[in-house]
């Protein structure tokens, strides 16, 4: 039975002709499946579906998305993510072999050296914060920290006004200067000529910074993308080390707005704040104090 399935050509290009066809007819495609954007349940047979083609070095899986969650595409991500995920999954699996079969299929069967996945990741609480510490990957020298400086990312729903929005906070762990200035920390100065804005009232949320993006894949964060200088295909600001869960609130919040709110702010101001009302409460400080930036995008693809 054919599926209502998206095929990008660029997802096609990846997995030639007839395997995108035998994905269209229905051999290869699931019918249940977990969206790997939002984490929801979808259906190949009920609604439209988009395939989604995460490429390593040497490894690729094929995943699938709800269309109104993110549109058919490739996402490259590095073979030691994309090798975690399989290891993380497949070990899902081995820890629950009774698990329902129409629970599982959040890939598809791929073609001769593709790696298949095929069941969820473990849900994170939804009222607590998530936070990785990471050194940031390669910048500029004018965009450079120092070397002892790494960013903490946290994630939180947050309240703007009356809607429960998807937050990031960043947060260096030792000031950022720029080489040569008399400044003791150039962190949001760096930042506001990418396009960050102040932030003064938590009410209202920050204001889009085009070309920016959030890259969320298989329901964890995976980078924040920002415009190449160069032009062509945007480049990683902050990619994570290892993929970063997110709350199963977090998740329904960006689905539903489809939009992250990233703040920033510099070393000491925020700090580790496990819960996410406290998490607001230490925005609030911030925003108070004039010591905190932000902006919104979206995810990574749509």
């Amino acid at each position: 039975m054919p599926r209502m399935l998206d095929v990008s050509d660029d997802v096609r290009a990846e997995i030639g002709d007839e395997e995108a066809d035998r994905l269209l007819t229905g051999d290869n495609a699931p019918g249940a499946y977990d969206c790997t954007s939002c984490r929801t349940p979808g259906n190949t047979d009920q609604e439209r579906t988009s395939t989604v083609l995460f490429v390593g070095q040497e490894t690729a899986v094929l995943a699938f998305a709800h269309a109104t969650c993110v549109p058919s595409q490739v996402v490259p991500v590095s073979e030691e993510q994309l090798r975690g995920a399989v290891r993380s999954i497949t070990a899902e699996e081995a820890a629950d072999p009774l698990m329902d079969p129409s629970a599982r299929p959040a890939f598809a069967a791929a073609p001769s050296g593709y790696a298949t996945p095929s069941s969820g990741y473990a849900e994170a609480p939804r009222t607590r914060t998530q936070t990785q510490t990471l050194q940031p990957p390669a910048q500029s020298p004018e965009r450079a920290p120092s070397p002892q400086a790494v960013l903490g990312v946290t994630s939180g729903v947050v309240l703007v006004g009356a809607e429960a929005r998807p937050a990031l906070v960043v947060e260096p762990t030792a000031p950022i200067n720029r080489p040569g200035s008399s400044q003791s920390d150039d962190f949001l100065t760096l930042l506001a000529e990418q396009g960050f804005a102040p932030v003064v009232d938590l009410n209202r949320p920050p204001g889009p910074n085009h070309g920016w993006s959030v890259l969320i894949a298989m329901g964890q964060l995976h980078a924040v993308l920002m415009p190449s200088a160069h032009g062509g295909s945007p480049v990683a600001w902050w990619q994570a080390h290892r993929p970063m869960p997110l709350s199963e609130g977090w998740r329904n919040a960006v689905n539903r707005s489809q939009q992250v709110m990233l703040y920033a702010a510099p070393a000491g101001t925020i700090g580790t704040q496990p819960r996410e009302d406290q998490l607001r409460v230490a925005l609030d400080r911030a925003a108070a104090s004039g010591a905190l930036v932000g902006a919104s995008m979206p995810l990574a693809g749509t």
